[in-house]
């Protein structure tokens, strides 16, 4: 997909969820963070030259701290985000610039996905498509989170979660596999 149509996913999404055209473009800090990583993250990925791309790359990463500072979401060029992504409440995101999230993911205000572990544990987590991340939950280490997900609200996930599982607790533990219909 070109950055043009995620955005555009990005936007539908947004509209889906009730935003008029004004509210989304000029009141949805969601979408404004998901607009200035769409944007970064196609300058990122199509300059190979690191050193180039660090320098080109300055006014994106003094953008993302203004988005940062402002809504509280904090998305890096490097991250990789599939189509359709939305973010049902700004504050306290934080995504980790390896993590891979799939295609029509939400995420709640305060969610995590970050580096953890130790030995061959250590590192991002990898999650699919149709995933629904509930407030404040906490996705860490490298594991790998199936399609059609439900991780529920202050929730730690720090094992693999298969795909339609329903998961909840700290640390989660799968307690449904009726999967994220009607979430996303």
């Amino acid at each position: 997909m070109t950055v043009f149509s995620l955005i555009r996913s990005d936007y539908i999404k947004y509209r889906r969820y009730g935003s008029g055209f004004l509210a989304t473009i000029f009141l949805t800090q969601g979408f404004w963070a998901s607009f200035q990583y769409r944007i970064a993250h196609l300058v990122y990925v199509n300059i190979r030259n690191k050193r180039i791309r660090k320098i080109v790359m300055i006014p994106f990463y003094v953008w993302q701290k203004l988005i940062e500072i402002v809504t509280g979401i904090s998305i890096p060029a490097a991250a990789t985000i599939g189509h359709s992504f939305y973010i049902g409440h700004f504050s306290g995101i934080i995504i980790n610039s390896n993590a891979i999230l799939g295609s029509n993911c939400n995420i709640s205000q305060g969610v995590t996905i970050a580096v953890s572990g130790i030995g061959e544990r250590r590192g991002v987590p990898k999650i699919g498509n149709n995933v629904y991340i509930g407030a404040g939950a906490v996705v860490a280490g490298e594991i790998s989170v199936g399609d059609n997900v439900v991780i529920g609200a202050c929730s730690l996930v720090n094992r693999d979660l298969p795909e339609n599982a329903v998961a909840l607790g700290v640390p989660a533990q799968i307690v449904s596999n009726k999967g994220s219909e009607g979430y996303i």
